[in-house]
């Protein structure tokens, strides 16, 4: 399902394409991550001819640079990997305000059996406040909103741990509504969102791509066309190259970055992540807020965070094999982080398109200028520069100013 990267993304992930062989909702095997360092494997097994591929990338070995105490947490042991306080610092979140009444919308396929559970443990272990089906904070349906959940599969449940977590940590105060399709194909998904939205969420993740196509106009009209709903999709993780539905021109494409602390005023640095996707559309309209020259059609990404499974986020999930506490990266992390961050800032106007938001408040974004995914002759298309550039888009959040009308 993966478009075509860049000799050296192609080189770099070779192996991965390898340990996407696996059958559906084994583990895939170990492979080099696309920033070096750790070890990393694709959550989900390779899809099959029409299917989507979730974003997800597990570190298997080897420490990320994020793996330290957080600062709030309540149990004895350190997860590693970047949680709550640290994203929250990093992007200049409010910690303790916004979000409350908002619903953020997790799409993904497939059933995770332990969802409820393992979203409890994580917030537990950073003393967010519980989010439970009991409550009314959490809400699990099928893709046409009822409770005849499709089959479990281990990969996918890993990438539903991952995007619940990750709202958690942006939004603690949101609430969450779980959408799980039958199966991962794009009609699947698309009606899963069309669910979600139904179903009164104002912002709907998507966290998984796959090959652009002829029909993309088409999906894009009957799953994505939802003015007044941000929906966020994730670039991808194979480095230079477009996915859909990251690719819709009425999505924001969220693309990926290596998270660092640093010793400047914000206490943080970004640098493009080398697996993240990006690129200019083969079939979608450019939407009328991008203006940049390089790309006649839909350009990818929008807008990024954290997504270097080097400098990757802390997850829990007991569903899959080796389960327990994890770390992740991939845009799968970036993706429901961004959809948080639109919920932290209000509900968007009826009639709006959320995706032009952050192009009118440009300077409510950090600017990340450094880095590159892939070769594309040097241009902004694969290089971190001043101003737009495909693998960060406008940057990652400085608040949450950008991501309002």
């Amino acid at each position: 399902m993966r478009r075509t990267a860049s000799l050296a993304a192609v080189a770099t992930l070779a192996t991965a394409a390898l340990a996407l062989a696996a059958p559906l909702g084994q583990a895939a095997q170990s492979t080099a991550s696309p920033s070096h360092g750790v070890s990393v494997a694709h959550a989900c097994a390779a899809p099959t001819k029409g299917e989507m591929a979730c974003n997800a990338l597990k570190v298997t070995a080897g420490t990320p640079k994020s793996a330290h105490a957080e600062s709030d947490l309540t149990a004895a042991a350190a997860p590693a990997g970047y949680g709550p306080a640290s994203l929250q610092a990093a992007y200049n979140l409010p910690s303790t305000s916004g979000g409350s009444g908002q619903t953020v919308a997790i799409v993904d396929a497939y059933d995770d059996p332990s969802a409820e559970s393992d979203l409890a443990v994580y917030r537990s272990q950073y003393g967010l406040p519980a989010c439970t089906t009991a409550n009314g904070c959490f809400k699990k349906v099928d893709q046409n909103g009822g409770t005849k959940y499709p089959r479990g599969n281990s990969g996918w449940a890993e990438e539903i741990s991952l995007d619940l977590d990750m709202v958690s940590a942006a939004c603690p105060n949101c609430k969450i509504l779980l959408v799980e399709a039958s199966t991962a194909t794009m009609t699947n998904l698309g009606t899963a969102v069309n669910t979600a939205v139904n179903l009164g969420a104002k912002f709907v993740s998507n966290s998984y791509g796959g090959s652009e196509s002829s029909s993309d106009a088409t999906y894009d009209s009957s799953y994505f066309n939802h003015p007044g709903v941000a929906i966020t999709v994730s670039s991808g993780d194979n480095g230079y190259g477009v996915e859909y539905p990251a690719a819709s021109k009425y999505v924001t494409a969220v693309g990926g970055t290596s998270l660092k602390t640093a010793s400047n005023s914000r206490g943080w640095t970004d640098t493009v992540w080398s697996g993240a996707g990006s690129g200019c559309s083969a079939y979608d309209a450019k939407p009328s807020w991008q203006t940049d020259s390089g790309c006649a059609k839909r350009t990818v990404a929008d807008v990024s965070a954290v997504a270097d499974p080097n400098t990757g986020v802390a997850v829990y999930d007991s569903y899959a094999q080796g389960s327990g506490w994890m770390v992740f990266g991939g845009t799968s992390a970036s993706a429901p982080l961004i959809a948080a961050t639109y919920a932290l800032a209000g509900t968007p106007s009826a009639g709006s398109y959320p995706a032009s938001f952050p192009y009118a408040h440009t300077s409510a974004l950090n600017d990340v200028t450094s880095g590159s995914n892939g070769s594309c002759g040097g241009s902004y298309l694969c290089t971190g520069t001043t101003g737009y550039d495909g693998p960060t888009g406008l940057g990652t959040p400085n608040g949450t100013a950008a991501f309002t009308g």
